[in-house]
């Protein structure tokens, strides 16, 4: 018999951090997945954080939902969990096809404090990303929790990715992914 929910999209999104990420993050999520419609399936995973791991466990939590995820998948992620999935892009290898890359407000961690040298991408991360996914960035101009000068940064290391900067809508972007749906519909 044909399974019509086997001919859906996989996409996966990985909230951002702190206490309330995963419940602050979910109107993201309602977003996205009512302007994907129903060819898309959004997985949405709560990741747990263990303050004795240097990355606070998500690395692997993250590559455990990836391979968890039957077929391909689009990844998409927010905030702290997007500076997290694209650390586990860099530093682990996928058999799995991945669509795109879509990240929103992404801090672009630095420092030489002891707390933030697990959240810091290795300098040749952009190298070790494919070169046949698409990256695409998104960062509003007023988000008071990630300054917009990381999006900058994020630029100038991936310079294939296309990066979207947005007048407004601070750090959750009005909880209106509209432009995120939009690229993701053009792949």
């Amino acid at each position: 018999m044909f399974d019509k929910c086997s001919m859906k999209k996989n996409l996966l999104f990985i909230h951002g951090g702190g206490v309330h990420g995963f419940d602050i993050d979910a109107d993201l999520v309602t977003s996205l997945q009512t302007q994907l419609g129903r060819e898309y399936k959004v997985h949405y995973p709560r990741i747990l954080s263990n303050e004795a791991l240097p990355d606070f466990g998500w690395v692997q939590q993250i590559k455990n939902q990836i391979a968890g995820i039957n077929g391909d998948v689009i990844m998409t992620a927010h905030s702290l969990g997007a500076s997290m999935l694209l650390k586990c892009l860099a530093e682990n290898e996928f058999e799995k096809k991945v669509g795109g890359i879509f990240l929103i407000s992404t801090p672009f961690w630095s420092g030489d404090e002891s707390w933030v040298q697990g959240l810091k991408l290795r300098e040749d991360f952009a190298n070790k990303l494919p070169k046949d996914i698409p990256v695409f960035l998104y960062h509003c101009r007023n988000d008071q929790e990630v300054p917009f000068e990381h999006l900058m940064q994020y630029s100038q290391k991936l310079p294939r990715a296309i990066a979207r900067e947005i007048e407004s809508g601070s750090h959750q972007l009005n909880n209106d992914l509209s432009v995120v749906a939009k690229d993701i519909k053009s792949l």
